[in-house]
């Protein structure tokens, strides 16, 4: 789901950094909030753990990959604005240290991966949080919402096109782009829930156990 640079459009990158800049300032003060002796550890964790398994990636048609992001792990457990600023940086380590996913196209992909996963994730657990299984569908049903949201910005690329019809960044349109994305991802998405609902359970349990001692 990382998209390099280069296959996005000036116009789409700026518009994505005027979009996300203000999203990361609220975020980073959300995250002062959420910070302390106890919390620290446990997000450096799960944020390293989200660094490992987006570093397995599977290539899709079309030059960009699918593989599990943690991103709503990350929500569930200290809420989707810390979510989205900590996969945010995980991104950033990534494009910067080993060139997985481009600089200009940085904002794009934490809103797909950080914004759109934590919030849709989180939201979801909420709404089925009696349910034994709910992390599990929030996980899936995140990163299927983030793939989404990657085709289909990818897809809006041709419309930068030169005089001579030629693509001058994604060459592919919506009614590729998207099946592309979302196809692979419905299969990810039983990584991702797999990864969510085993980590949070053992999280949860574990607590529980101290709560009890």
């Amino acid at each position: 789901m990382h998209i390099p640079d280069g296959y996005l459009s000036p116009e789409t990158c700026v518009a994505a950094y005027a979009v996300a800049v203000p999203l990361w300032v609220y975020g980073f003060k959300k995250l002062k909030e959420t910070l302390n002796e106890k919390t620290l550890p446990l997000l450096g964790a799960v944020s390293a753990l989200s660094f490992v398994i987006m570093m397995f990636n599977i290539p899709v048609p079309g030059g960009t990959t699918a593989h599990p992001v943690g991103a709503v792990l990350i929500s569930i457990l200290f809420g989707p604005w810390v979510g989205y600023v900590s996969v945010s940086l995980v991104l950033l380590i990534q494009a910067i240290v080993f060139g997985d996913g481009g600089i200009t196209t940085w904002a794009v992909n934490s809103l797909s991966m950080g914004f759109i996963g934590s919030f849709v994730g989180y939201y979801v657990f909420q709404a089925l949080k009696n349910y034994k299984f709910s992390p599990f569908i929030a996980g899936y049903v995140g990163i299927v919402c983030s793939a989404l949201f990657t085709g289909t910005v990818l897809g809006i690329q041709p419309i930068f096109w030169t005089a001579h019809g030629h693509p001058l960044y994604f060459p592919f349109d919506l009614k590729v782009s998207i099946p592309a994305m979302v196809i692979a991802h419905l299969v990810i998405g039983f990584a991702e829930g797999t990864l969510t609902q085993i980590v949070y359970s053992l999280l949860s349990k574990n607590v529980a156990e101290r709560m009890m001692a």
